[in-house]
This record gives C-alpha cells, structure tokens and sequence, in this order.
C-alpha cells in the first residue's frame, strides 16, 4: 500500500542555496519533479531519494520520512524546554 513520504528538500535546498533546477540538474529529472517531490504530489525511486541525499552529502532518512517532520521552530524548541538560568 502506497504511503505518502514527507520530505524537506525546500528546507535543504534553502539551507544550501540551491535552486530546483539545480537539483534537478544534479540527480538527472525535471525541475518540475522537485517541485512534485517538494510539494508532496510525488513519491521518489529509491534511486532518486538516495541520489538526493548523496548530493546533500546526508542520510536518505534526514531527507525523507513517512513521518511528518517538525518545523525547525518546533524542533528548536523541543530542545530548549527549560526556562532561561534554570
């Protein structure tokens, strides 16, 4: 059964400065597939999940999940929870 896969490609791309057409260049599809990918429209091959994270140079699971992600300010906040001076 198809799951959907969440995925922070616009997170790592912003981070890097790199633009969709760039990816798309890098890993071999259309700019429109990282717009897909990015918006949820489309799952990735394996082989395209795993071309994308070796451009990234990270773990195919700190692209991709069949989990939601947290917002950065979620997870920034999750790892501060004590009060200031505590």
């Amino acid at each position: 059964m198809p799951k959907h896969i969440y995925n922070r490609l616009a997170l790592f791309r912003a981070e890097t400065g790199m633009s969709r057409k760039a990816l798309a260049d890098k890993v071999g599809v259309n700019p429109q597939t990282i717009g897909f990918l990015e918006r949820g429209d489309y799952n990735p091959s394996l082989e395209l999940a795993l071309n994308i994270a070796l451009v990234f140079k990270v773990p195919v699971e700190l692209l991709f999940s069949f989990r939601p992600f947290p917002s950065v300010a979620q997870a920034l906040l999750g790892q501060n929870s004590e009060p200031d001076g505590e």
